[in-house]
């Protein structure tokens, strides 16, 4: 699929979709109970399908009635279920069910599309490898497909923090060992806020750990366990990115619904990011209103928003005065390479934009219609997506349909705000 897309102007009232984040947690966790959870409006497309796949590939009954999925956990009966996870695109969902799949002794294989096939989980393995799970990669040079054996013990475990994935997978999994503690010691941790996200499931549910302020360490003891639950997932603050820099960029008023700025999302601080940039962030109790105004340059430290680089590439060939996106090299361990990328192909519409090892330098620019290349990265697509709309002339982004994977409607969506968008089918 192709998306021709022209200047625009976005104004209007937009409905955020939910979080991919809280739904893979929430599926998860809800399969690991013993009973039955309802999850609200939950992410069903994409990331989202791919977990639903998995929970159904745990063992785990799914029942979805309209927007909302009800799910019978599987307790601990650890060997229920199947044997092949089909992950998809889904590296938060490759990761985070690999931990639980080794809670049992059955042999469990995870596969994947291309693009998640070239991402790292060795890390991960390496680690439950510590905890007494036998891991196998079956390709040389690559991490994907791997296959899992358990049952994951209780011990000492070292864990490569390069992604937060890698911990939170082992927080969420550990306190279901049957016998003894778990000490996780953390190293090269990034992406803080996703891991509150993971201790804010874990808090819900009354498990017991401890953990010290740097997070570099964690003891969990063992044979806990989770009960179901009732809750509608919240709006995703990673999906707003793009409506917020839009809005920056385009238009005069934007109002963004649906975002709960109480909720552990790390991604909220993309509105703080705008506000030290010189647009206007007025926060309500249903939303946020975005109001253009004049773009300053700035350093901009995206350690603990990684997600957010594409948009704010964007965003930064409309300011002022340069700006520097800095700490933020975990970006190249996405569904692409973002930070080479986002160089390549805002290049071909004119920006003045160099890579660093961890990030971007970007001036002041005009930006052209081209042709560009999605790389099948939903936030890469989107992204481009938002520089078609301040660009001179149309713009064709390749690999359009990669949008699906956090964002299904985002066409429909941006049309009713004033996107000029054509899909070519």
């Amino acid at each position: 699929m192709k998306w021709k897309v022209r200047s625009s102007n976005l104004c209007g009232n937009i409905a955020i979709p939910p979080s991919k984040s809280h739904t893979i947690r929430a599926l998860l966790i809800a399969s690991l109970a013993e009973g039955k959870s309802k999850i609200g409006k939950p992410l069903m497309s994409g990331d989202g399908a791919s977990a639903i796949r998995a929970a159904e590939t745990l063992g785990a009954g799914i029942n979805v009635i309209g927007d909302d999925i009800e799910i019978s956990g599987i307790g601990s009966d650890y060997n229920k279920g199947k044997t092949e996870f089909d992950m998809g695109n889904s590296g938060t969902g490759t990761n985070l069910f690999a931990s639980a799949a080794a809670l049992g002794s059955k042999l469990r294989r995870f596969d994947g599309d291309s693009s998640l096939r070239s991402r790292p989980f060795k890390p991960l393995l390496d680690s439950l490898s510590e905890l007494g799970v036998h891991c196998n990669l079956e390709t040389s040079g690559r991490d994907l497909p791997f296959t899992v054996c358990g049952p994951l013990r209780g011990g000492t475990a070292s864990v490569n923090g390069f992604s937060s994935q890698f911990l939170s997978s082992l927080l969420l999994t550990c306190p279901l060992i049957v016998n003894g503690e778990t000490t996780l010691n953390v190293y090269n941790l990034h992406e803080k806020p996703y891991v509150e996200i993971t201790l804010w499931w874990l808090s819900r549910q009354n498990i017991r750990l401890e953990y010290d302020s740097e997070m570099t360490t964690f003891h969990i003891p063992g044979n806990q366990k989770y009960s179901p639950f009732n809750l509608a997932i919240p709006a995703d603050f990673s999906s707003a990115t793009f409506a917020a820099v839009g809005g920056a960029l385009t238009g005069s008023s934007l109002k963004l619904t649906g975002l709960d700025f109480s909720d552990p999302q790390g991604d909220k601080q993309v509105f703080d990011i705008l506000d030290s940039l010189g647009v206007e962030v007025k926060t309500m109790s249903d939303g946020v209103i975005i109001n253009k105004r004049h773009l300053r340059g700035g350093r901009l430290d995206l350690n603990k928003i990684p997600d957010a680089l594409p948009a704010l590439s964007v965003l930064a060939c409309a300011a002022e005065t340069e700006v520097q996106i800095v700490n933020v090299k975990q970006a190249r361990i996405k569904e692409t390479d973002r930070i080479t990328v986002m160089q390549q192909e805002l290049s071909k519409m004119g920006a003045d934009i160099k890579e660093r090892e961890d990030g971007l330098v970007i001036k002041p620019c005009k930006l052209k219609g081209a042709i560009v290349n999605g790389h099948d990265d939903h936030r890469v697509v989107m992204a481009l997506a938002l520089a078609a709309m301040i660009a001179e002339g149309e713009t064709v982004i390749e690999t359009a349909e990669a949008a699906d994977v956090t964002y299904p409607g985002f066409v429909d969506d941006f049309r009713n705000i004033g996107a000029d968008i054509e899909v070519i089918r």
